[in-house]
């Protein structure tokens, strides 16, 4: 299996391969509307303005397993993202990270790339994956992590 392999239902109803991606550089985030952490929305939006054109593609997928904190349904946590952060980047559909019902593009990330000590699971909201023009997962960031920050990266795998 490779992370072409694997689909993600937009929050509008879409069902986009992520074979359609191939070539270009994946940024996929648990997201959450109600974190300390959401205002990494803004930062994320960046991201997606400044690198699209070269073939950074940014995927939002909102997560309700830490804290309850996004407990919404597609209508509002779409509407919260556009309004508040301007979020223009594809968001799924609301998803397990952890656990039984874990997604299992999520499934494979964690498997790919283990987090701090060897960690398969995701601590909070915000963990970010970054995956190569190849389909590689290249690295794992943790929820403390900017995505301003991760710009130099970026750039070098575009």
């Amino acid at each position: 299996m490779n992370i072409y392999q694997y689909r993600v239902h937009g929050l509008d109803g879409r069902d986009v391969p992520l074979a359609s991606y191939q070539g270009q550089v994946l940024l996929l985030v648990n997201t959450a509307s109600a974190c300390g952490f959401t205002p990494q929305y803004a930062g994320l939006e960046q991201l997606h303005r400044d690198f699209a054109a070269d073939g950074l593609v940014v995927i939002g997928f909102p997560c309700n397993q830490f804290g309850q904190q996004e407990p919404g349904s597609a209508s509002e946590i779409g509407a919260f993202c556009q309004k508040n952060y301007g979020v223009s980047f594809l968001m799924s559909d609301k998803i397990d990270v952890n656990g039984a019902n874990a997604d299992p593009l999520w499934q494979f990330l964690k498997h790919q790339k283990a987090g701090v000590l060897g960690s398969r699971r995701i601590k909070w909201n915000f963990t970010k994956f970054l995956v190569d023009r190849q389909g590689r997962v290249v690295a794992r960031y943790g929820s403390l992590t900017k995505p301003a920050a991760m710009a130099e990266h970026i750039k070098a795998l575009l």
